[in-house]
């Protein structure tokens, strides 16, 4: 290659290390290669349960019920996972839940298999794994931050959801081609073997190249001083709150997009699936975008939230299809930005004994939500229509774009003021 070929590919080369800063980490990519084949079965067992309840009862409601059991124990016991989290050597810790979620998979699987599966099973089978989801979402999450630093923290929070939702595209697909050649019990059995693939990760980590990470006493009234921790510092309870607003109204597509795409389009099922997947590509560029230009703090938080509510109030007008799935598109790359901002914000900001509380309830504000959120936005939509129910969602997301950007100016107002004061 010649000196001036060289120097063109310069430019596209450093955006390509930038991007993906944090695969400099050995340790990360072995976690991330182990979550990649992990969530892939994770959606094979969340697209396959769905078809068992169905086959068990054919009621749309019994499977609300089911996603309603999996996210409550995130909402209820959510908070106090977060002081366990804060307490525990996080990597053992997630090994330990990692190898109850494959059991629990696995026991699912063999009732299907037997053809001894009952609809109370799946229910508490369900609950059980919303349990242990509420310790392992947050031990996840500031885990990430042992593993690449607070350097490359928002780049790996990023490729996260990139990573997340490739595997929200291949998962289901992969479900579909399994449950139609070899059963439900399959996509079990497949889920239950996945987990190895992120155990194994864990157990091959350089530990010495970990983060230094200092396990928070025990002592009493921990979950107390978390919420009060949070109530004094703005910078984290404003992107909570945000979150519990935006996560609990405009983050409902499963449940806002099916009827847009039959009552509004006049579609069926390859409609909504045409959707999804606009937004999946959508969410796949929007995370690659933040991985390589991303921002943390309010003033970057109250930006994604507008590009959210704006890209899902363009979607809720879109005269045709082909706008309504360019539009699904940007509400993909808006949501991620607005998520992977948050998460970076919550975890650089929080001071290190407390980050697995912080990031317990912002898993309540996001996935905990789903009890309260689903059923305010199915209602909207099953009355008002499918525009009215992503209208919900984008007033949603201004109205907390606009509240973050008043705090994030009264902060920067009082930062001048109590540096003269001090001076």
């Amino acid at each position: 290659m010649t000196l001036i070929g060289e120097r063109a590919l310069a430019p596209l080369d450093a955006l390509r290390r930038q991007t993906f800063a944090s695969l400099s980490s050995p340790n990360y990519r072995r976690f991330i290669g182990g979550q990649a084949v992990s969530m892939a079965g994770t959606w094979m067992q969340t697209i396959a349960q769905s078809w068992l309840v169905l086959q068990l009862t054919g009621s749309a409601t019994a499977v609300g019920l089911v996603v309603a059991l999996q996210t409550l124990p995130i909402l209820l016991f959510g908070p106090y996972a977060g002081v366990v989290v804060d307490r525990l050597e996080k990597r053992r810790l997630m090994i330990g839940l990692l190898v109850l979620m494959a059991a629990q998979a696995l026991v699912l699987g063999v009732l299907t298999a037997t053809g001894t599966v009952q609809l109370w099973h799946v229910y508490v089978l369900a609950l059980l794994l919303g349990t242990v989801s509420s310790l392992e979402n947050p031990a996840r999450q500031t885990f990430v931050l042992e593993l690449v630093g607070p350097d490359n923290l928002r780049n790996a929070v990023s490729l996260n959801s990139v990573l997340a939702n490739v595997a929200r595209a291949v998962g289901p697909a992969l479900a579909g081609i399994v449950i139609a050649t070899g059963g439900m019990a399959v996509c079990f059995l497949i889920n239950a073997v996945s987990f190895a693939a992120v155990i194994a990760s864990l157990l091959r980590l350089d530990l010495t190249a970990l983060v230094p990470w200092t396990p928070a006493p025990r002592a009493p009234g921990q979950l107390r001083e978390g919420f009060e921790y949070v109530r004094r510092t703005p910078a984290l309870a404003v992107p909570l709150l945000t979150m519990a607003l935006v996560g609990c109204l405009a983050f409902e597509f499963q449940v806002v997009l099916p009827i847009f795409a039959s009552e509004t389009f006049s579609g069926d099922a390859s409609t909504y699936g045409f959707l999804t997947a606009a937004m999946g590509v959508g969410a796949v560029v929007g995370g690659l975008g933040m991985a390589a230009w991303g921002r943390t703090g309010l003033p970057a938080l109250a930006a994604a939230a507008a590009a959210f509510g704006l890209a899902m109030l363009a979607t809720a007008l879109a005269p045709t299809l082909g706008f309504a799935l360019a539009g699904m598109a940007l509400v993909g790359a808006a949501s991620v930005a607005f998520q992977s901002t948050g998460n970076s914000t919550l975890q650089l900001t929080s001071v290190p004994h407390m980050r697995g509380r912080v990031m317990a309830l912002w898993a309540v504000a996001f996935l905990g939500s789903t009890p309260i959120g689903g059923p305010i936005a199915g209602f909207v939509s099953q009355h008002l229509g499918g525009r009215a129910g992503l209208a919900l969602g984008a007033l949603a997301c201004l109205v907390a774009a606009a509240l973050t950007t008043v705090v994030a100016r009264r902060e920067q107002h009082a930062r001048p003021a109590a540096v003269q004061t001090a001076e």
